[in-house]
């Protein structure tokens, strides 16, 4: 609040100082070195995706699990996509992506859903795929210190809305320590600011949640493990990895559950748990029966269903959710 209320005191929430603030804070967060800060999530995909200097009938490899923006930015930039499905972990399946290359893909666009990143990123790059990562779902997740969400993208991308581990009420960014895809990023930028720009009072409230991020991940993640510890009683399934090595941004909590989805919401519903399907805004909702195309991504896609994970959920709010989780069929 005293972020914001000194930016409207200041008389400058447009555009401005903040802005490049928080945009410098996050690249150096991740290991980049700059980009572009914008307040619309399709519009930085539009320019991650035209910073690559991919043509109208272009093709790009992306996971079923993606969300479904990145079909308005595919028909925006002519670009067409190349579904693939995705692993046990829900990240994009490399095999099935190796398989497609015979269709001349010009990238790959690595989203990474609901905390979780790869253990290695070699395999992407063994693709020899310009990389879009995007994080928005993963920023702060890491494997024992030495692979981080971000690590792996040409151009990383990640989205702050109000659900996100940072959130500026909205907006995103793309970064990239390659020079010539900065240059890119903010030629694709410049065409349409000042009025595509992320204002500078939604870049205070991310200055000072990145500043924070540390205990705010750390919070998160302590909550995580105490779902898993409930999911673990329950007769459903983690979504994603259950390495021990894992530490997850807390971003939310998501199961595989055996009974009718509907059914578990219902449920958690009658307890005072809100929860809702994992994956209904994913482009896969369309395919949902296609197993032959995507025997593991089905599975998520038509019984996937996520809990609230905040850090500041009360003591009672805690163990009503992990009561629900332990039930679940």
């Amino acid at each position: 609040m005293d972020a914001v209320l000194q930016t409207m005191v200041d008389e400058k929430i447009g555009p401005g100082d903040r802005k490049r603030d928080f945009l410098r804070t996050f690249a150096q967060y991740i290991g980049k070195k700059d980009g572009i800060a914008l307040r619309s999530y399709l519009d930085v995909i539009v320019a991650s995706l035209n910073a690559l200097e991919l043509k109208e009938g272009d093709s790009v490899l992306i996971s079923v699990l993606s969300p479904r923006i990145y079909l308005e930015a595919f028909k925006r930039t002519g670009v067409k996509p190349i579904l693939i499905d995705t692993d046990e972990t829900g990240l994009p399946d490399l095999e099935d992506a190796a398989s497609k290359l015979n269709d001349n893909p010009k990238a790959i666009i690595y989203y990474e859903p609901i905390c979780q990143i790869p253990e290695s990123f070699e395999g992407v790059k063994e693709l020899g795929l310009p990389v879009i990562e995007d994080i928005s779902q993963s920023l702060g997740s890491s494997y024992s210190d030495t692979v981080r969400a971000g690590m792996g993208g040409d151009i990383v991308i990640s989205e702050f809305e109000e659900n996100g581990v940072i959130s500026t009420g909205g907006g995103a960014a793309a970064v990239s320590s390659d020079e010539t895809k900065i240059e890119n990023l903010k030629k694709e930028a410049a065409s349409g600011s000042p009025y595509v720009d992320l204002p500078d009072m939604n870049a205070a409230l991310g200055i000072v949640q990145l500043s924070k991020i540390d205990t705010l991940l750390a919070r998160r993640n302590e909550l995580y493990r105490l779902f898993v510890q409930a999911q673990m009683k329950s007769g459903s399934k983690l979504f994603g990895s259950s390495s021990p090595s894992f530490f997850a941004n807390g971003y939310g909590f998501s199961v595989i559950v055996n009974a009718k989805p509907d059914e578990s919401i219902e449920f958690a519903k009658k307890k005072d748990v809100s929860s809702k399907r994992t994956f209904a805004q994913s482009i896969g909702v369309r395919y949902q029966d296609k197993y032959d195309r995507f025997p593991n991504a089905i599975a998520p896609i038509t019984r996937a269903i996520s809990f609230p994970l905040y850090p500041f959920l009360s003591k009672s709010e805690i163990e009503s959710i992990k009561r629900v989780i332990s039930h679940l069929g």
